[in-house]
């Protein structure tokens, strides 16, 4: 027994090393986990171009692609932001207006904290958050040139590496990542198709809703929905929050926001809890507070990108529980119906 509570004790002080290691060094560790899922993905791209062009070529033609695809939801975030950011400075007056009618009702309300708040609060701040967002999405050339280095080193490792996880030296470790490595890359296919196809649904819906409610910069809102639609739940919240924030300035009253948040959450709803899943199957059934807790502790270890690719770390980690029959006990907690944690 002692041996194995000192085994136990020595397992979560690794973890916990791993962790920090992994927090402390995230500007390396970071990129480099994001290219092994963009890896993933794109492989069977390449293979398929392999068979008719050579293959720096097609290397070359994967990794065009695949910029592109990074920069156009990139883009669409940064520009969403930067018009908010311009639309904010022109109608600041609007959210003073809207803060000391506010203040004055708490006051009226005997709810005197709101006096000091007042004399502290200017709406440069909130200009300067909305711009600040949109300086980081534009700063991240610098990750995603790492990433593309790494994504073209390990395209070039990738038929080398399967090669010696066949060797007999390898065995039986070898057979089984390669195994896991399969399940991992075709979740994560899936999961990346489901949710660009549930991305763009919510973007164009959410754009028409603008349109139709007649609310401003409804590309933006577009946009936004779109690029944040990658990150479960808390892209989405982001999404619905900041439009109704918003049309509380543009409408000078709490009616018209009220109707467009419970709209929009409407139409998040519909898209990611009845629409998505339906396209998923259960092939990805894992359970939602996993899932949370995946998208914060990501964003918590490496901001933005840790959000994105926490739910693929998470479906890799499943996988891999789920192939040892030490660890299969975390697979099955981990996945919302029993027949999920099957290997498929």
């Amino acid at each position: 027994m002692p041996q194995a509570d000192n085994r136990t004790i020595g397992s979560l002080t690794t973890a916990i090393l791993v962790l920090a290691l992994l927090f402390v060094a995230q500007s390396i560790f970071a990129p480099l986990v994001f290219s092994l899922f963009i890896i993933a993905l794109v492989w069977p791209c390449q293979l398929a171009l392999q068979r008719w062009l050579p293959k720096l070529v097609a290397l070359l033609l994967t990794l065009f692609m695949t910029m592109a695809i990074i920069i156009t939801v990139g883009s669409a975030l940064a520009w969403g932001f930067s018009m908010l950011g311009q639309w904010l400075f022109v109608n600041a007056d609007r959210f003073q207006t809207i803060y000391l009618g506010w203040t004055d009702w708490l006051d009226h309300h005997g709810m005197g904290i709101a006096g000091p708040l007042m004399d502290q609060f200017d709406v440069s701040w909130l200009v300067g958050i909305v711009r600040g967002m949109a300086g980081r999405l534009h700063s991240l050339g610098g990750f995603a040139f790492l990433v593309l280095i790494f994504v073209m080193l390990g395209l070039l490792e990738v038929e080398d590496f399967r090669a010696r996880l066949v060797l007999p030296a390898a065995q039986p470790f070898g057979e089984r990542i390669l195994s896991a490595n399969r399940v991992i890359a075709a979740k994560m296919r899936r999961f990346m198709m489901v949710r660009t196809l549930a991305s763009i649904l919510t973007g164009f819906v959410v754009w028409l809703f603008a349109l139709g409610s007649g609310l401003e910069l409804a590309a933006a809102w577009g946009a936004i929905a779109f690029a944040f639609n990658y990150i479960p739940f808390l892209g989405p919240l982001v999404a619905t929050t900041l439009p109704t924030l918003f049309a509380i300035a543009q409408y000078d009253s709490w009616l018209p926001a009220v109707l467009i948040f419970s709209s929009l959450n409407v139409i998040q709803f519909i898209i990611g809890s009845y629409i998505e899943p339906r396209m998923t199957g259960t092939s990805l059934a894992i359970s939602p507070f996993a899932v949370i807790f995946a998208v914060f502790f990501g964003s918590f270890m490496w901001g933005v990108s840790g959000a994105f690719i926490g739910v693929p770390m998470l479906i890799a980690f499943v996988v891999y529980c789920a192939g040892a029959p030490s660890t299969n006990w975390i697979a099955t907690i981990l996945t919302s119906s029993p027949a999920s944690s099957r290997r498929s």
